[in-house]
């Protein structure tokens, strides 16, 4: 059997010799040159490949197919695993603009458990009731789901270092079945001076005696982040670090906070602590870099080469200010590069999940990613210029150092099949797959039926047409209002009128008139009748996905509701206004505008009337970027 893997020579095996089979499962890897396709499973004692490399693609040189270790809070069985903790659901949500629904929260969720992640931080919930609900049911469900392999995301929340905060945190994660509380207060001379007015002998005792707190509430897995760790005093940092330790603290996270650390620096800095901290052999070090100098992704690989074990990271790279750092970046990077630069790290994760994970965050928060954005960018794979286009055309590694289908992005090769009326919904399947959706049939049958319609109207359908419809029908929020029917009088002979008709959440149907300045104006107004939700609106953008007079349209929206209608800001404990986002994609511009309308009412509509602030003591300790 060894003699016969050895002829392949796509597939060498990482040790002198195979390993002998038995009944029991024994630990063994291999290493996968590139190849289009190439396939390992093992059964009992029979090992089945599959491999063609008539296509060779531009895979990493090297793909170890290796277990994710037993979770442990306070250390990981292999030296070179590292965990992956998201908190694009707080620390992302953080985006102005960002705004989350409950129902949002927990489909981000549950793809984050598909994509592997070893760590969800769902949100703060001390911030609102709404908030400690999405935690709740996060921790209740996905962090109660565990899958063929043992595996089950760790559900975590954060909380300042007060007691109702923890309290509060704990209440909502301790339903999984690997919760975590994540506590922080700021360790930097300029946060201590002049935002806590505490001495360092001061906030050492508050932090040692809040994360002996948070265990004692029975939770096993506590994190601590001492808040600018990257302007903080090295021996305050060592000698904070080393008493929280004690206390208790399975995770040190090591946040720069202002992203203002080079690689070269952050990269020492986690090695002075690993070296410097007593009793850190005990625990567990992690990273989380802010991207105010657009330096987040290579930070975090620079701490990770260092020693740190857990990367906090976040989808699309969303966040505070200038964002956190990139999951898909991190993790690639990683996976890439991981054995030949980083020492042999790797990560848990199947990042095959990777597109309609970003894609997914990017429509439920309304933020767009750039094109050129690193992994998930519209033109990651795009190949314009001639000498490219020639390389890839005879090897794609010339230019691909990635190969799409690893991050869940096939490329057709299948150039005669062309979308149109007459295709069917075995076609439509196919190109969604290509595109890296994944859908139920239910979900199939409302894009096919839209894609129908579309296709009557265009005579040649784009992927960019699909990706608007997937958009406008699947990443939307609870229908409380559903767009039936919109006519519109507009043009230079007088006032636009508009006619509209909803229906509510029962399917009772609701008709208003108005007039305005504009057809959408005018359409707006007429929504604002039936719905009678005040709502200002402050951002309004229409885009053609594709060239030509019949293109489809999506109108993206941003707006603002009542008093009623907020959340704790954790920098003053005061309220601050929501804001929601909506989108709509249709070929005529004013429908689409009024679907996005509509959507953003939605989403602020389904934020729950209960959701008003949990009142808690005002509190110079902000939620770390």
């Amino acid at each position: 059997m060894a003699s016969s893997l050895l002829r392949n020579p796509n597939l060498l095996p990482t040790t002198p010799s195979l390993p002998t089979f038995s009944s029991k499962p024994t630990p063994f890897s291999f290493l996968v040159k590139p190849s289009r396709h190439c396939s390992i499973s093992l059964r009992s004692q029979t090992l089945r490949l599959s491999c063609s490399i008539s296509d060779p693609s531009p895979l990493p040189p090297h793909i170890p197919l290796r277990r994710r270790p037993e979770y442990i809070p306070n250390r990981i069985s292999d030296p070179n695993y590292v965990r992956v903790f998201d908190t694009t659901l707080r620390d992302g949500e953080q985006s102005p603009g960002a705004t989350l629904t409950s129902k949002e929260k927990l489909d981000i969720a549950r793809q984050l458990a598909k994509l592997g992640v070893d760590i969800i931080e769902a949100g703060f919930p001390a911030a609102s009731k709404d908030d400690f609900e999405a935690v709740k049911t996060i921790a209740e469900t996905i962090g109660n789901t565990v899958d063929e392999n043992g595996y089950v995301p760790v559900i975590c929340g954060l909380s300042r270092c007060n007691k109702k905060d923890i309290e509060r945190a704990w209440d909502a994660v301790k339903y999984a079945k690997r919760p975590r509380i994540h506590t922080f207060i700021a360790t930097s001379d300029i946060h201590l001076e002049h935002k806590l007015k505490k001495t360092k002998a001061e906030v050492i005792e508050i932090a040692r005696n809040m994360v002996r707190f948070a265990r004692s509430l029975g939770c096993e897995d506590v994190e601590f982040s001492p808040e600018d760790a990257g302007r903080s005093e090295r021996e305050y940092l060592y000698e904070i670090l080393g008493e929280v330790i004690k206390a208790g603290a399975t995770t040190l996270n090591i946040p720069d906070t202002v992203g203002i650390t080079l690689p070269i620096e952050f990269g020492q800095l986690i090695a002075d602590i690993k070296a410097n901290t007593p009793g850190i052999e005990n625990v567990i070090i992690s990273t989380h870099c802010q991207n105010d100098l657009g330096l987040s992704t290579a930070n975090t690989l620079s701490g990770a080469h260092a020693g740190a074990r857990q990367v906090e990271v976040t989808i699309n790279g969303i966040g505070e200010r200038a964002g956190n750092a990139s999951l898909e970046e991190v993790v690639m990077a990683i996976k890439c590069r991981g054995d030949h630069v980083l020492g042999g790290l790797y990560t848990g994760l199947d990042t095959r999940h990777i597109v309609m994970t970003s894609k997914m965050v990017e429509e439920y928060t309304g933020m767009q990613t750039q094109p050129h954005k690193a992994i998930v960018g519209a033109n990651a794979f795009a190949h314009e210029s001639g000498i490219h286009q020639d390389g890839m055309l005879k090897h794609k590694g010339t230019y691909e150092i990635i190969c799409p289908e690893e991050i869940g992005l096939e490329r057709s090769n299948d150039a005669g099949i062309v979308l149109g009326k007459l295709s069917g919904r075995h076609a439509l399947k196919d190109r969604l797959t290509e595109l890296g959706y994944d859908f139920d049939d239910e979900q199939l049958s409302t894009i096919f039926w839209r894609f129908k319609t579309v296709a009557e109207q265009k005579k040649r359908v784009t992927d960019a047409d699909i990706i608007a419809l997937v958009s406008d029908e699947v990443f939307q929020p609870e229908a409380v209002w559903k767009l039936l029917d919109i006519q519109i009088t507009c043009g230079t002979l007088g006032l636009s009128t508009a006619t509209v008709k909803l229906a509510d959440a029962d399917g009772k149907e609701h008709v208003a008139c108005s007039m305005g300045t504009g057809p959408v104006d005018s359409a707006y107004k007429a929504v604002d009748l039936i719905v009678k939700e005040p709502a200002t609106l402050l951002e309004y953008s229409m885009n053609a996905v594709t060239e030509g007079i019949d293109a489809i349209a999506t109108t993206r929206v941003l707006i603002r509701g009542s008093n009623k209608y907020s959340s704790t800001n954790a920098i003053t404990g005061e309220e601050v206004l929501r804001t929601f986002s909506g989108t709509g994609s249709e070929i005529d511009i004013v429908v689409s505008s009024v679907k996005a309308y509509v959507g953003a009412l939605n989403k602020m509509m389904d934020f729950k009337e209960n959701s008003s602030p949990t009142k808690i003591p005002s509190q110079k300790n902000r939620v770390p970027a």
